[in-house]
Formats: C-alpha cells, sequence, structure tokens
C-alpha cells in the first residue's frame, strides 16, 4: 500500500471509529481541521522553513501532544477558544470552534495519528484529495444538510473547462460554500499554464476571494484551499465571512463562478421596528440592483453582473424559478440580455445535487460597456436534462457526461459555434434562440426545450423502476419546497 492510500486509509477507519459514538462526519472533519491545521503550524514553525506561525504560546501543537485524559480535553476547549479570538485566516479556521469529541482517549488517539503523518512534505494534490474526500461523505450525510454547499465536482470542472481562466486574473465566489470552485480552476491554471515566480505568487495569494456566511463551511472552505496550496497559513483569510448582498464591495473581479444556495429565502434574520425577530421577506435595497426581491437567486445574479468588470465573465448555477419567473425575474433577465451579452445555458438533470428536488441551469454570460443596443444577439442552449437520468449513488454526474457540453460551448472560440439541432435532427441537444425569438416569449422566458420527453409518449421504453421512483420523489419534493415557500409568506 503506499504511502497515500495508507493515510486516507487511516482518516477514513478512525472516522468509522467515531460514528460508533456519535460523531458525524461533519464533526469528524472539523476536528480533524484543527488539528491537522495545528500540526502544519508545528512542522513550518521548525527547520528548515522556521517561519513565525503567529500560534500563542500555549496553545501549540506541542502543548496538545503533552496533555491526557481530563487535563488534555480541558487544555484543547481552551485551545479551540484562544485561537478563535485570533486574527487573519487563523482565527477563521478557529471560529466558534468546539470540541465534538467526548471521549479524551479517542481525541488522545486522534492527536497521534496527525502526528505520525509529516503534513507539509505531502503533496497538495495528496492531501487536497484527502480532504475532498472527506467533504463528499460529509455531503452525502443528507441528515446534516451539509450537501447544500457542495456542488459536484464535474459540474464545477465543466465550467471551469468552459471559462479557461487565465493567469494574474481574480476569481471571486459569492457564496464559495467549500471552495469547489477555486480549486478547479486552480487546477486549471497550473495544468493549461506554465508560469514563472509572479505568476505563481499571484496565484497563491491574490488570484481568489470568497464569501461564506456559514462559519463552519467557511472553515472548511480556508482548510481546503490551504491544503491545496492556496493562501498562508499565518496570512489574511481570502474568504469573507460578509453576506455578500448586503452591499457592493466595490472590488471589481475578471471571473465569477459560483452556485448560490437554493431557496428564495435569506437565511439572514433582523430586527423590526419593534423590536422583534424578523425572518420574513429579506429584500437588499441596493441602487445598482435592477429590481427589489426578496428571491434570493435573482438577487445573486444582480449582485454577480455588478461584481464584474467591464470585461468580467461569469458561470452562475441558477433553478428554474430565475429562468420562467414573472416581475422581479422578467426584469432581471431583460436587463441581463440588454446589459451583458449572455450566451449559453446548461440545462441540468435532477439527480446530481444533495439537496433534492433541485432544477438548475447554468448561465454563463459576459459583462460589457454601456451601450444603447442590446448586447445578447443570440443564447445558446444546451438541454442535459430531457431523457437524461442521474443519481447520486447508483449513476452519478461524470465529468465525461459534459464533454459533449463543452465541445459544443466551444471556448477556444465561441463565434465558431455550430447547432447539433436541425429540423432533420430534433433530438439534437445544442440549439440557438435569437434575442427577437426571447423577447418575443412570455415574460421574457428563458426556460426553453424542444427535445420530445420519451417517458411521455414511449410506454415500451419507459426508464427502470428505480429512475421512475426517483423522478417521482424528485417532483414531489420540488413541489413541497413550493409549497413550503407559500406557507412561510402565509405566516
Amino acid at each position: 500500500m503506499s504511502a497515500t492510500a495508507s493515510i486516507v486509509s487511516k482518516v477514513w477507519s478512525f472516522c468509522t471509529t467515531l460514528r460508533d459514538d456519535g460523531v458525524s462526519y461533519g464533526d469528524y472533519l472539523e476536528q480533524l481541521t484543527y488539528l491537522i491545521f495545528l500540526k502544519m503550524a508545528d512542522e513550518y514553525s521548525q527547520p528548515p522553513y522556521n517561519r513565525k506561525v503567529s500560534i500563542p504560546a500555549g496553545y501549540d501543537w506541542q502543548s496538545l501532544r503533552a496533555k491526557r485524559g481530563a487535563e488534555l480535553e480541558g487544555h484543547y476547549m481552551a485551545l479551540l477558544h484562544e485561537l478563535g479570538s485570533q486574527p487573519g485566516m487563523l482565527g477563521q479556521i478557529f471560529t466558534k470552534a468546539q470540541n465534538k469529541i467526548q471521549d479524551p482517549a479517542k481525541l488522545y488517539r486522534l492527536i497521534v495519528m496527525v502526528d505520525e503523518t509529516d503534513w507539509v512534505m505531502l503533496g497538495a494534490d495528496v492531501k487536497g484529495d484527502i480532504y475532498e474526500g472527506l467533504l463528499e461523505k460529509n455531503a452525502e450525510d443528507t441528515k446534516s444538510g451539509a450537501g447544500q454547499y457542495f456542488t459536484p465536482r464535474a459540474l464545477i470542472r465543466a465550467m471551469v473547462e468552459c471559462m479557461r481562466p487565465e493567469p494574474m486574473k481574480i476569481i471571486a465566489d459569492p457564496a464559495c460554500g467549500t471552495g469547489g470552485f477555486f480549486l478547479a480552476a486552480y487546477d486549471f491554471l497550473v495544468a493549461a499554464h506554465p508560469m514563472d515566480k509572479t505568476q505563481k505568487r499571484f496565484l497563491k495569494h491574490e488570484t481568489f476571494f470568497g464569501n461564506e456566511i456559514v462559519a463552519s463551511t467557511r472553515r472548511l472552505c480556508l482548510m481546503n484551499m490551504f491544503l491545496h496550496n492556496i493562501g498562508e497559513i499565518d496570512g489574511d483569510s481570502p474568504v469573507s465571512s460578509n453576506d455578500a448582498l448586503i452591499a457592493d464591495s466595490g472590488q471589481r473581479f475578471d471571473y465569477v463562478m459560483a452556485n448560490p444556495p437554493f431557496g428564495k429565502k435569506s437565511s439572514m434574520s433582523f430586527t423590526n421596528e419593534e423590536g422583534e425577530q424578523d425572518k420574513d421577506d429579506l429584500t437588499y435595497n441596493r441602487q445598482d440592483f435592477w429590481a427589489t426581491t426578496s428571491n434570493k437567486q435573482l438577487n445573486f445574479v444582480q449582485h454577480i453582473r455588478t461584481m464584474l468588470k467591464t470585461t468580467g465573465r461569469a458561470a452562475v448555477v441558477v433553478p428554474d424559478n430565475v429562468l420562467f419567473e414573472g416581475g422581479a425575474g422578467e426584469t432581471v433577465r431583460k436587463k441581463l440580455l440588454e446589459t451583458t451579452e449572455l450566451h449559453t445555458i446548461l440545462r441540468l438533470p435532477t439527480g446530481i445535487f444533495y439537496a433534492n428536488g433541485v432544477k438548475a441551469n447554468v448561465l454563463f454570460f459576459d459583462n460589457r460597456e454601456a451601450s444603447k443596443e442590446p448586447w445578447t444577439k443570440a443564447v445558446w442552449i444546451y438541454d442535459y436534462r430531457t431523457n437524461i437520468h442521474h443519481t447520486l449513488k447508483k449513476k452519478p454526474l461524470r465529468f465525461e457526461d459534459l464533454q459533449d457540453f463543452v465541445a459544443c460551448y466551444h471556448p477556444q472560440n465561441r463565434r465558431q459555434r455550430e447547432e447539433t439541432w436541425s429540423e432533420q435532427n430534433p433530438e439534437g441537444r445544442w440549439r440557438k434562440y435569437n434575442f427577437d425569438q426571447i423577447t418575443a416569449r412570455d415574460k421574457t422566458s428563458l426556460d426553453i426545450f424542444w427535445i420530445k420527453d420519451k417517458s411521455l409518449s414511449d410506454l415500451d421504453n419507459l426508464p427502470d423502476p428505480d429512475e421512475l421512483a426517483g423522478d417521482i420523489i424528485e417532483n414531489l419534493e420540488a413541489a413541497l419546497n413550493s409549497f413550503r415557500d407559500i406557507a412561510s409568506k402565509l405566516e
């Protein structure tokens, strides 16, 4: 067994041991994050690195290793509290940190396991693979709800392949979850571009900016980035805890890639005039927004457009309601078509997200300077939903499944695209609609499909019973989410 495989095996086997004690993947992942971070800081503080890592004396890795039993448990809790009050990435990693391992003997065993590995010497790809594997396991634990912060990596990779980011450009994600878009972009940049020292330094320290308001998710994101060689152990955090939608930060970016949280309402509560906590429709009154709405996804689309430089480009995952909803939705779609070049929509199948019942799409749009004429001349749509079936366990989405879309997207030169749909080939998945065709549609709807749904017409070729059952569950859960939204408004 290779050294890497043995580390992975150790990490997983201990996770299984703790699961028997009721410690979830998420809690295990958090404790592992704290301990690996401290161990790496300890390694960096010693030769040949000899770096000042800003860990307060008495709250470092050596202080943990020297204790056992109740003394270890007490010191560990004090250590987490102390480090959470520190500035920079250190404080962000340990914000609101708690000890979730109640048995001091198991905590000691975990410390010994982490201590046995020289983490700094491991390649970034090895450390990253270990951590990404844990994140995916955590996302699969549906009861924890962690899946809503985890975008399928195959989808992220396809989006990055289409965007083809370049060195010395800045990439942002206003709802970055566990950092999937940053890592895929980092991998693409390293593989596609031989870089000099200046470019490598920029990639490590100045390329990525994110927002994540959930402290535990932000912690996982920072650690994920750090293990992939993004950022510095004693540096500033590249991920802000601020709600990105509250205000325009004034920063402008070359690329924005994001999968904003599903659900129409903001999760933030606020105090009303009577001093009561109110969690009703939270709207953002921003002058840079085209429409004032409590629909979170529409707000994120507007915010992402604001974030872009004049030459900036975006790829954003949105649920179906963004494509067809009236009122503010129609306003946002019209403005997007006019002020940016909204050139591509990828219709995604159900069964690929850990949040159930989600019907989503990817919008690709490029920002442009002000103009009297609409910038969008045509929207190209790739239907990877009709007659496509995926499930998380039996038939998960793979990057290979989206390679035809990437080829049709033609990232090297979008002007050389060719439709695969025609009158002779009505099943072609790649079709162009010009600006006038779209604006003539009711509410300027972008919810466009043309392929015949075989499950509705061909009784001889029905999907397998488990696929049908999956579809029914997806549709029922989507309906339930809609009813919950209506119910919350009525309250």
